[in-house]
């Protein structure tokens, strides 16, 4: 039976994902954002077991390898850069026999500079009661199909801010950080300013690099994304990340862009 999560735990460091995690290129794939989310859930663990001191995330960085094929997920993580005040952290995903994803976060502690804080965006407008904005005219999977998306403004090729929010949990039965909760969903930047129709031309990410300012206070995500494409086959996806208390960093993905067919 499926949960009304994303990933169900099957043994201690290996997860099952569930048919809402599905992919938008492909029905075989796997959607990277809740796998993102996973991860950092992982590391999450990781550094609480290992008594770790109670610092800020401020930057994950994940490379996608290859293919994520709809199978178990093993993570392991490791302590690269132990300390009191920063520390690195590295995830890594292993699904059908060969590493998929890897994964590495900066945690930093927390100092008082109230005094000297300024430069964020402006917040996004909060989302409003409307009626949302189906993305399945473009994208099909079942996680794109979980997902509640309420555009500020009309959508623009390349260019669109948007709350996204999702009812169902990361990890079935399993409570998570605000920030792993939160950047479970960021991934989907790449999918809500499409410049291009992605029946015929393909752009998948091969990266995703948050950094962040502030800690996320968790779902819902505000996505204020622009997309650019440049001539050559290589393209970029930018966006400010927005909870419901103002700005709170940024994310970036690198595309590989290249026509269906051809």
């Amino acid at each position: 039976m499926t949960s009304a999560a994303y990933y169900d735990r099957v043994a201690e460091h290996r997860y099952l994902p569930t048919e809402y995690a599905g992919g938008a290129w492909s029905p075989e794939e796997l959607h990277f954002a809740p796998l993102g989310g996973l991860l950092v859930h992982a590391i999450d663990l990781h550094r609480a077991a290992a008594g770790s001191p109670p610092l800020a995330l401020g930057r994950v960085s994940f490379d996608i390898l290859g293919f994520l094929a709809t199978s178990e997920c093993e993570i392991a993580v490791e302590t690269v850069r132990p300390g009191r005040t920063i520390e690195l952290v590295e995830a890594t995903a292993t699904i059908a026999g060969r590493t998929a994803v890897r994964a590495r976060a900066w945690f930093l502690a927390d100092f008082d500079t109230a005094s000297v804080a300024g430069g964020a965006p402006e917040p996004m407008p909060a989302p409003g009661p409307s009626t949302g904005w189906s993305m399945t005219d473009k994208w099909t999977g079942g996680f794109v199909n979980s997902l509640d998306v309420r555009p500020v403004s009309q959508p623009q090729p390349g260019r669109t801010a948007a709350w996204l929010h999702s009812d169902y949990d990361l990890v079935a039965g399993e409570a998570v950080s605000a920030h792993a909760s939160f950047l479970s969903l960021v991934d989907t930047a790449n999918g809500i300013a499409v410049r291009e129709d992605p029946q015929v031309w393909a752009f998948p990410n091969v990266d995703l690099t948050i950094h962040l300012y502030r800690q996320p206070v968790g779902r819902p995500v505000g996505l204020d994304t622009t997309q650019i494409y440049g001539t050559t086959g290589q393209g970029l996806t930018a966006t400010v990340l927005h909870d419901t208390e103002g700005a709170v960093g940024v994310a970036h993905q690198l595309l590989t862009i290249r026509e269906l067919g051809a």
